[in-house]
């Protein structure tokens, strides 16, 4: 499923020094997973699952894969990008493409890395984001607007009529200042905004790039960031994305011992992918056996066939059923024969919605 996370902001915010961070967690995952640099801003990295460890203990494997997440770092943003200032075509187009957004906010000072709006201020940097975007998603509307009002006005087509009374409560939510994934709509809206593809419409997960000094628990300035957050009903994360690229680099020996240096349990970057991989709305499931052990990514309420076709498309046209195990029931009963021999394996139709940490194994004919 190729569907990628966007890293957006002003210049020299931490963006690049955080997707190499990600970069680098890839590379040192290659050994066990074919990382792969598509571009040199964009990367596939895996999703971190304990889980995949926990499944081999019961099923021994001679291959755990885990599922990825695309990952894009875009041009930075200047005031003006919406019409075309410094790379702003670049920067809003990328945008377009991604289907959700990692918004890093400057939360620290260092007088040898110039601000663009000369001291650090991560909210008026979020809003000088935000007001571009919500710009550029005016600039679609207007561009729409004319073609829908006619559609409406000459047809007397009650879809366009619809898809007209949609777009102006969009417009009206925009000229307010409001982006709209705040927009309140119920889901028959919510469908018509998202075939437009706006770019504020787009789930974002913030993240508050501290100095080392600020770590573990972080400044005023990420205090304030994760305030905003959770207002807008989003969440947010603080991190040091300098010290996330060191911790990416260092062999596994050594990076308990740098964690203990910043007070981190932790590194920040598998807890940034799996948000990420939340805000798409994405879940997980597992296929087991000897040769290997492999999650596998789908949307939430994704059907049982389509979920097959994930694996293969062969096993989409001629899915039959799937024999299911919660993950819970896998591992306690200790496999496969155990859940089954425990009544825990369900045996499941087309209809089934998939689970996160289901452990399906899939009958088909072609």
């Amino acid at each position: 499923m190729a569907l990628a996370c966007g890293i957006v902001g002003l210049p020299n915010v931490g963006k690049s020094t955080l997707f190499n961070a990600l970069s680098g967690t890839a590379l040192a995952a290659a050994a066990n997973y074919p990382f792969c640099t598509i571009e040199p801003n964009r990367a596939i990295v895996p999703v971190p699952d304990p889980r995949l460890q926990a499944l081999a203990q019961v099923c021994p494997t001679e291959k755990i894969t885990p599922t990825t997440l695309t990952v894009v770092d875009i041009a930075g943003l200047v005031r003006g990008a919406h019409a075309g200032q410094g790379l702003g075509n670049q920067f809003l187009a990328h945008i377009r493409e991604v289907h959700a957004i990692l918004h890093v906010l400057r939360c620290f000072e260092d007088p040898e890395i110039v601000h663009v709006e000369g001291q650090p201020d991560p909210l008026r940097d979020k809003e000088i984001v935000e007001l571009e975007l919500q710009l550029k998603d005016l600039e679609t509307l207007q561009k729409t607007l004319p073609r829908i009002e006619r559609e409406a006005r000459l047809a007397a087509n009650p879809e366009a009529q619809k898809r007209l009374e949609v777009l102006q409560k969009a417009e009206t939510h925009l000229n307010q200042g409001q982006s709209l994934r705040t927009l309140a709509l119920p889901e028959e809206e919510q469908a018509i905004l998202r075939e437009y593809h706006f770019l504020t419409l787009k789930p974002v997960l913030y993240v508050a790039n501290v100095d080392e000094r600020s770590l573990p628990r972080g400044n005023a300035w990420s205090a304030a960031v994760q305030e905003m957050a959770q207002t807008e009903g989003a969440s947010a994360l603080v991190l040091c994305a300098a010290v996330e690229a060191q911790i990416a680099t260092l062999p596994p020996e050594e990076r308990a011992e740098f964690l203990v240096l910043y007070g981190l349990e932790e590194p920040a970057l598998p807890q940034l992918i799996r948000e990420a991989y939340k805000l798409l709305g994405l879940i997980t499931f597992f296929t087991a056996g000897p040769k290997e052990i492999r999650a596998w990514t789908v949307r939430q309420g994704t059907l049982a066939p389509q979920a097959a076709g994930e694996i293969h498309s062969d096993m989409e046209r001629g899915f039959i059923r799937a024999e299911v195990i919660a993950f819970e029931d896998y591992i306690r009963y200790g496999g496969e024969e155990g859940a089954k021999a425990a009544g825990k394996l369900r045996l499941e139709g087309r209809d089934y919605v998939v689970q996160d940490g289901d452990v399906i194994y899939f009958r088909f004919a072609v």
